[in-house]
């Protein structure tokens, strides 16, 4: 209780007197007999409320994540052993049906490749009988061979024919599917290759904060992530710059928040669209990844590798496009390598 009635900075980086804080917790009818999780549920509706917040179901959660980053990590643990039993993402299972509809396209793929090898050898099966027949037609001796491989040669002929009509058929089976597979492959939020949300998902998403912002009035930031340029020139090895890519792929998503987008932007440049997060806390997450990134080493044969990032941090506003935003956070990148002092650098539009 002592811990919640003190002075604290809220998301947007201004204070809250104790006492009003106090009076809207006690609005929130808190009392001796309520858990721990109880009590930092109406914490965080209590939050909500002094942000001028709608306590809508999602900024709930944006909130619940941001706050749980202060508390003790006891009560971390409590509360993400609940949420693990809980969790139902609806991103989650598109996903997953994402990936499933990737590999039943695959399969027919390998389907069709199966079938026409097995055509082209019936193909060669009836050369290899016209070939043995006029060896054959050479030594009268043979008549009654010959009647039997005439036989064998129609009914190699007639199963050719048929082969082939399935065969096609296959192709033209295969051919839709790849359209309805195109199709939803332009709307799909996932990245296969990297485990990540991809562009178009991040896009959308941003599209949809700038509402909220224009809206609510409420801070977000975006950063973009890429594996240095310069450790990318010294390896010389594109398979290991793949394999390192991954791995700051899988570090993303070790230290993003649930309310967090994590996104393969293009050409291993990752963005983190970070919600309700203004510019000092996004250089804090910033700084959290470069070190986690920098304490991860990869080895390459018998050679170890410190991985090393550079990332661009940028605000997100009412006043700018998506595009415009971007090329922000892309900004803020190069500039981290113009300083060379640190792995992050702010890229702020005028």
């Amino acid at each position: 209780m002592a811990g919640i009635m003190k002075t604290k900075k809220n998301l947007n980086g201004s204070n809250v007197k104790s006492e009003t804080k106090q009076s809207a917790i006690k609005s929130l009818d808190i009392d001796s007999s309520s858990s721990d999780i109880e009590i930092y549920t109406k914490e965080v509706m209590n939050a909500l409320i002094l942000d001028n917040v709608p306590p809508t179901p999602n900024n709930f959660s944006l909130y619940f994540d941001r706050l749980l980053e202060d508390k003790s990590e006891n009560l971390r643990r409590q509360i993400h052993s609940i949420l693990e039993l809980e969790e139902n993402n609806d991103d989650e299972n598109t996903i997953l049906l994402e990936q499933n509809l990737k590999q039943g396209f695959s399969s027919i793929k390998s389907i069709l490749t199966v079938t026409a090898n097995l055509y082209k050898n019936m193909s060669l099966m009836t050369k290899i009988l016209e070939k043995r027949k006029k060896e054959l037609s050479n030594t009268p001796e043979v008549k009654a061979a010959l009647n039997v491989i005439d036989v064998l040669e129609g009914d190699v002929s007639k199963l050719n024919s048929i082969l082939k009509t399935q065969s096609s058929q296959m192709k033209n089976i295969y051919d839709d599917t790849a359209k309805i597979v195109k199709s939803v492959e332009n709307e799909t939020i996932f990245d296969n290759k990297f485990g990540v949300y991809n562009k178009r998902y991040l896009l959308t998403k941003i599209e949809q904060e700038i509402g909220l912002i224009k809206e609510f009035k409420h801070k977000s930031s975006l950063i973009m992530i890429e594996l240095s340029r310069e450790l990318k020139k010294s390896v010389h090895n594109d398979k290991a710059i793949i394999l390192m890519t991954r791995t700051i792929a899988r570090l993303l998503l070790k230290t993003s928040r649930r309310s967090d987008i994590v996104s393969h932007y293009g050409n291993g440049v990752f963005a983190m669209l970070l919600k309700h997060t203004d510019i000092e806390s996004a250089k804090k997450a910033s700084e959290r990844l470069s070190d986690l990134v920098s304490n991860s080493n990869f080895f390459l044969a018998d050679r170890e590798i410190q991985l090393k990032i550079s990332i661009g941090v940028t605000d997100i506003d009412s006043k700018h496009s998506v595009e415009e935003i971007v090329v922000s956070a892309m900004d803020g990148i190069q500039k981290a390598y113009e300083q060379k002092s640190i792995d992050y650098a702010v890229s702020l539009r005028s």
